[in-house]
């Protein structure tokens, strides 16, 4: 017998939902891919901390650190204390190192682990910043605190920087700035303002095209620097447009939770093998984990086919988590996390779990269903009527 359950619907009335009963997706063992494959993942609240969740952050490290081994098991590298981890938005620097520390101790045990580290100026008060300088001295300070881990950088889009440049270049002194004194290839990031508003205006203007003509510049000028450049802007055009225009051997890491499944597979165009296809940085990874490494093995196989009927499914379920406002994706990300049995708990730093409606939990439900990711039906069941019964919604 189906497992069902009473579900809202989008006109605010309450319908049964039988699940499909098809079995979860699951990853061959072993299979290598022919893609880089980084997961921004989340981290887990601890909810037994004495700390009002607003102001200050509390980890349940165990866990946090028990997901990353679970990521590395499926072949994903983990893009660590990015904007998934709630990095900037409760995630303090402090709190973001230790993370970092932790993530890099644990890929020791794991024979090709990967990890790139989140480095930004969020530990600078912005109120105090008032010049390029000032954002050069706060890149610097958290890059030497990773290198000094021996941590791969991921060199975060600056709040700081948004605010205090007059034009393309000082965005282009602060990156060479800092990629000059890279100690290995770095990912740069490039994220747009659906994601977070103060960073509308990156690369000193408003217009994409010209933002990408400052953008490619500046990794033209530093190729064996940029190990690759990671774009959310939620629009496929943009990220191929720029793809073909990168320097030999730079990768495009696809931060488009609306089309990574098309943008990963490519279309093979270009004079360089980089040009016709994305790698992946994703936030959405860390939610279709298991479909992301069974998709990628397929991909790997050279079974195109599969690789789309596993991940094409995914796509809805994704689009729906990163519906605007965008940037409050992380609350669906993490009640995935807890359906699937990956916490105890739907508690999450700076009390986001309350971003999304109670009809965005039960459409994310039902999509999540359907692409096959309940990876515990039973369990997923009993936590989500507990959810619908915290808003008065029994049966």
């Amino acid at each position: 017998m189906a497992l069902s359950l009473t579900l809202p619907t989008a006109s605010g009335t309450l319908a049964p939902y039988a699940l499909r009963g098809t079995a979860p997706v699951k990853p061959e063992a072993g299979v290598k891919f022919n893609r880089i494959a980084y997961s921004a993942a989340h981290v887990v609240a601890d909810p037994l901390a004495a700390v009002d969740p607003w102001l200050q952050s509390a980890i349940d490290w165990d866990t946090t650190i028990a997901y990353r081994r679970h990521l590395f098991s499926l072949g994903l590298g983990v893009a660590e204390a990015m904007d998934t981890a709630q990095r900037g938005m409760g995630l303090d620097w402090p709190t973001s190192l230790e993370l970092i520390r932790r993530s890099l101790d644990a890929a020791k045990d794991v024979p090709g682990a990967l990890v790139a580290s989140g480095c930004g100026t969020d530990h600078l008060n912005i109120d105090d910043v008032k010049n390029v300088d000032d954002v050069i001295h706060g890149y610097e300070e958290q890059m030497a605190a990773i290198e000094a881990l021996g941590g791969k950088l991921i060199v975060m889009a600056s709040r700081a920087l948004a605010r205090v440049a007059k034009s393309p270049a000082d965005y282009e002194r602060v990156y060479d700035r800092i990629l000059s004194q890279a100690k290995q290839p770095v990912v740069l990031h490039w994220l747009g303002d659906m994601f977070d508003p103060a960073l509308a205006g990156y690369w000193g203007t408003k217009d994409v095209d010209a933002a990408m003509d400052t953008a490619v510049g500046i990794i033209a000028a530093h190729p064996d620097k940029v190990d690759g450049i990671k774009i959310s802007l939620l629009d496929k055009n943009k990220e191929i447009a720029m793809r073909r225009r990168l320097p030999k051997g730079v990768r495009m890491y696809t931060g488009d939770d609306f089309n990574y499944a098309e943008l990963i597979a490519g279309d093979g165009f270009g004079d360089e093998p980089t040009h016709g296809k994305s790698d992946a940085l994703l936030g959405i990874f860390d939610a279709i984990a298991p479909a992301a490494s069974a998709a990628l093995g397929a991909l790997a196989q050279g079974n195109t086919e599969k690789f789309h009927a596993i991940l094409g499914p995914t796509v809805p379920l994704s689009r729906h988590i990163f519906a605007a406002p965008t940037r409050f994706y992380k609350t669906g990300v993490v009640f995935m996390a807890w359906l699937n049995g990956h916490q105890k708990h739907f508690t999450m730093v700076g009390g986001q779990q309350s971003t999304r409606s109670l009809q965005h939990f039960a459409e994310l439900f039902r999509l999540a269903d359907a692409a096959n990711l309940l990876e515990q039906p039973e369990l997923a069941v009993r936590r989500m009527k507990t959810l619908l019964a915290l808003h008065g919604v029994e049966g």
